[in-house]
């Protein structure tokens, strides 16, 4: 969190056990190695992983269309009918059965997190639907807190993946891109998250991830310069000019004032603009009420 702001009272409703929550004395479940795999993964995790490869295996069956325009192929669109069309039913498989309710709730931030299908655009909007979707599923007890590194890593890593695919696929146009004075054409919380994965690295400082040795080494590791790559390979000419923004970051001494510096420039450019939050749909699990402070 940004330096000097306060963090409001956290709603003690929020961690109020559900009423249908069976209390159990806790035991060691990690023995070898291998039961390793439980704690980097939980069933919930492995089934949002699946969903995701199921919407990427959907774009190999949608091949793009021949058509005049070079950007935003209408392949799209059929691609996005069919998640329209099966969105609650993949939701019903992470969502268990006592949960069922909370489906149809739920599906329309994954619906909202793909892009858009009339524009055939995608931005940080669509970002923060799929944020608010992990957000539900976290307010319904899907998603437990510890699973909290698994879910930005394994899941919004993989999200990340298909958006990235779709991007490419289909030509899709950024939504509301500031261009060269944005911070990235399609994305933004990778960058706060990946930022903070790089506080107090030995070695990887900000100014590494314009050094396209160090970027090309450690990307695969850090999602912060996996988003560097990605910005490389869909433009071309010198860094600088075309990611003006995140050149000038990589001037600021340590990763935690650049990831300070980010969740500032989030809310500022994009929870406070009224292009972005206007399409945000809100509903009894994020509902719109005032936060009351005390």
């Amino acid at each position: 969190m940004a330096e000097g702001e306060r963090q409001s009272p956290p709603d003690s409703s929020e961690d109020t056990p559900p009423a249908t929550q069976n209390f159990v004395i806790p035991k060691k479940e990690i023995h070898t190695v291998p039961d390793m795999g439980k704690w980097k993964r939980s069933q919930a995790i492995e089934k949002l992983v699946a969903l995701l490869n199921t919407l990427d295996r959907w774009i190999d069956e949608t091949p793009p269309v021949d058509q005049p325009s070079r950007f935003g192929n209408k392949a799209y669109r059929t691609w996005y009918a069919r998640l329209d069309e099966e969105a609650e039913n993949l939701v019903a498989t992470v969502v268990p059965p006592h949960l069922a309710a909370a489906v149809p709730e739920v599906a329309v931030y994954l619906k909202e997190s793909v892009g858009n299908s009339t524009r055939i655009d995608y931005g940080t909007g669509h970002e923060a639907a799929f944020a608010a979707f992990l957000c539900c599923l976290c307010k319904i007890g899907v998603l437990r807190v510890d699973d909290q590194i698994a879910i930005v890593f394994k899941v919004f890593n993989r999200y990340l993946e298909v958006m990235r695919k779709l991007q490419k696929t289909y030509r899709m146009e950024p939504a509301g891109s500031q261009g060269v004075w944005g911070l990235d054409d399609f994305q933004f919380l990778p960058f706060i998250w990946g930022s903070s994965q790089l506080i107090d690295h030995p070695y990887l400082e900000p100014r590494h991830f314009v050094d396209e040795k160090a970027v090309n080494e450690n990307h695969k590791d850090y999602m912060f310069l996996e988003c560097i790559l990605f910005i490389t390979e869909m433009k071309t000419g010198p860094f600088a000019e075309h990611s003006n923004q995140l050149w000038n970051i990589s001037a600021v001494p340590t990763w935690s004032k650049v990831n300070q510096g980010l969740i500032r420039m989030y809310k500022a450019e994009c929870l406070e603009k009224f292009p972005v939050i206007q399409h945000f749909k809100f509903g009894s699990l994020l509902p719109i009420q005032p936060v009351s402070l005390c």
